[in-house]
């Protein structure tokens, strides 16, 4: 199962991952899930068992798919009864990767408090009146959508005009290269 933050999406989807005896991460595991030509494919720990030809996991940790690892954690098969991995606790794993997550926060751009203030309120409002008025609050929402894509336009430009390399843009917004170009594109196409 992957963690997904709202903010950053699939640029920072974490699973707990496993690590070889040599420290080294293995390759993914292809599990076949019945007849056909679609298998599925993990990185996740728990397909690290040494059945069926698959490597053994020494360790598991926390990773992410931007290439951040957390700190590994030893298994010790001698205490799992059958080799059952169901009986470990990776529930430290979650913690690291939103540790990461907050030092990926804390690199990206800054907005000014006054605005990430009136955003909380912002939403706070509209939380309460989806309760009370759900029509009102979708009228609101739509508002919210048309001025977001007008200013998002107009700041597209301006990172356009002002030749943001992708990888400036994707740092700023705790993105992926390609993720952020996506955002800068999606902004810049016309409606």
């Amino acid at each position: 199962m992957a963690w997904r933050s709202e903010e950053f999406g699939e640029s920072h989807e974490g699973i707990v991952g496993a690590t070889l005896a040599d420290g080294s991460e293995p390759k993914p595991v292809y599990l076949d899930v019945g007849s056909g030509t679609n298998g599925f494919q993990t990185r996740e720990w728990w397909a690290y068992n040494g059945w069926l030809g698959r490597p053994k996991a020494a360790a598991w940790r926390a990773a992410c798919v931007c290439g951040w690892r957390g700190e590994s954690h030893p298994i010790d098969w001698d205490r799992l009864e059958d080799h059952d991995l169901d009986d470990l606790d990776t529930s430290d794993a979650y913690e690291d990767w939103w540790g990461h997550i907050s030092a990926v926060e804390r690199r990206t751009v800054p907005l000014p408090e006054e605005l990430s203030d009136l955003l909380e309120q912002l939403e706070e409002r509209l939380d309460a009146l989806a309760e009370t008025a759900p029509v009102a609050a979708l009228k609101a929402v739509a508002m919210l959508e048309r001025m977001a894509g007008r200013v998002g336009r107009e700041a597209a430009y301006g990172v356009r005009a002002d030749d943001v390399s992708g990888e400036a843009l994707g740092r700023a917004l705790g993105l992926s290269v390609n993720r952020a170009r996506s955002r800068l594109d999606r902004y810049l196409r016309p409606y």
